[in-house]
Order: C-alpha cells, then structure tokens, then sequence
C-alpha cells in the first residue's frame, strides 16, 4: 500500500490480526461440520421414517388379523356376566 506521500506502508502483524484469522478459520470450519451434521441428520430422518413405515405395515396387517375373527355374542355375554361388566362397556 501507498500513502500520500508516495511511500509503502508496512503492515503489522500483532495478536489480534492472528486471532481474528483463527477465528476466522474456525467460522469456515464450522460451517463444514454443519453440512457434515446436516447430512447425519438426513440419514437419521430416513431411518426413522423407514422405520416408521414398517411398524406402521405391521400394525395394519394386525388390524387385518383382528378384523377377520368372529366374535359370538353370546359369548360376550357370558364373559360380561362372569366380569361384571356393565352393559356400556360390553360394546
């Protein structure tokens, strides 16, 4: 750099210019470890919803299992009257 006058300027390299380019660096740093996180979280996410979905199969099939037994009404009945079931809570 030049002055006014026509002469070059040294810059001074004191701490706080290398403490301000460490943090610097550790700025540009973090964002890395951000997109890496973000990438993690993404592959957690799709496991969890795989998951999800699964259990989700499972529970319909079972709802499908159940939905195919017979239920005899007198044997609802005869376990209602065993249990002292009111007649509300029967259906």
């Amino acid at each position: 750099m030049e002055n006014k006058e026509g002469g070059d300027i040294e810059r001074v390299v004191d701490s706080k210019d290398l403490q301000q380019s460490k943090a610097l660096d550790k700025l540009t740093d973090h964002v890395e470890d951000r997109q890496l996180d973000s990438s993690r979280v993404q592959t957690a996410m799709a496991s969890i919803a795989a998951s999800a979905e699964v259990d989700w199969n499972a529970m319909r099939l079972r709802e499908k299992e159940l939905a195919a037994v017979k239920i005899n009404a007198a044997d609802v009945d005869i376990i209602a009257n065993e249990l002292e079931v009111s007649f509300k809570a029967n259906q």
